[in-house]
């Protein structure tokens, strides 16, 4: 196999997946005009057409399909075992991508990094910060974070944080306003904070549980936010009601800048995890920040 034809083999593959010449051309690094020219060649190479093109999309002929099932995981294996090659550097090397959401990149995966980065010169990580569900395979990430009863089966998982608990926090100018909630369905009286994150389709409904009861409540407010920092801002000004991770409102609280309320209703639950598949992750970059990761409990 000549060197072009490989390279438009490797081309062909990121197009199939990515459905997109726009996204294909972003992640190859390489202009689409130079794509579209790469896969005209391949097909004309091969005399079959490859790919279905529209003026919105582009997918995979049957002939296609067919090909992308045949070469998309030998390009797999050929990555990861280049990956492998850092082995016998000094130090590892090579970029990670890591998909999490806000308050665990925050909390956990930034405090990390701080110290593992400056010893490692050569390795570089990319954190997408994203509250869906995302496929990391599909995707192209070597490895996500998320609650532990949001990891799929097939994955492994890795602890890296402690048991967490949720806190519903008001200012106390705004409970000077208003009367405390004694049980979560007081909630509906109350304006409170929302929030949006595209797992659950839309606003979060706020999750309690006591002594093996649960309960899930719909508020209404005034605001919605789908970050953190803009709704621990909202609480501190007195405009509604937060539900926060325990951990980001517990020195507002002891500070007395911020009122908990429901705290009996707010059990711990099983906190973040690295989790990635199997067959990928063995360079010892990846094992270098998984194990800097791991929870010690």
């Amino acid at each position: 196999m000549t060197t072009e034809s490989y390279d438009q083999l490797a081309i062909f593959s990121v197009v199939a997946q990515e459905r997109s010449f726009t996204r294909a051309a972003a992640k190859l690094g390489m202009s689409q005009p130079a794509l579209s020219r790469a896969m005209r060649q391949l097909e004309e190479r091969l005399g079959v057409r490859l790919l279905a093109r529209t003026t919105r999309s582009v997918s995979p002929t049957e002939a296609g399909e067919h090909l992308l099932r045949v070469v998309a995981p030998r390009f797999e294996e050929i990555n990861d075992e280049l990956a492998l090659l850092s082995e016998f550097r000094d130090k590892p090397a090579g970029k990670l991508r890591i998909t999490a959401g806000e308050h665990s990149a925050i909390t956990i995966l930034q405090p990390v990094l701080a110290k593992l980065l400056p010893d490692n010169p050569d390795l570089n990580i990319e954190i997408i910060v994203d509250y869906g569900l995302t496929d990391i395979v599909a995707e192209g990430y070597d490895a996500g974070v998320r609650l532990g009863e949001q990891v799929a089966k097939d994955m492994i998982a890795v602890r890296i944080g402690p048991d967490m608990r949720m806190a519903v926090v008001g200012s106390p100018a705004y409970f000077a306003r208003h009367p405390k909630p004694k049980i979560p369905r007081d909630l509906m009286q109350h304006n409170c904070i929302n929030i949006r994150m595209p797992t659950y389709g839309g606003i979060f409904p706020w999750e309690f549980e006591r002594k093996g009861e649960e309960l899930k409540v719909r508020v209404e407010g005034q605001l919605v936010f789908n970050n953190i920092a803009m709704r621990l801002e909202a609480a501190l000004q007195g405009l509604g009601l937060a539900y926060m991770p325990e951990d980001l409102v517990q020195t507002h609280a002891a500070e007395g800048r911020l009122i908990r309320v429901l705290a009996d209703w707010c059990e711990p639950f099983s906190g973040y995890h690295l989790y990635y598949p199997s067959r990928r992750q063995s360079s010892p970059a990846f094992t270098l920040l998984r194990d800097a990761l791991r929870y010690p409990g």
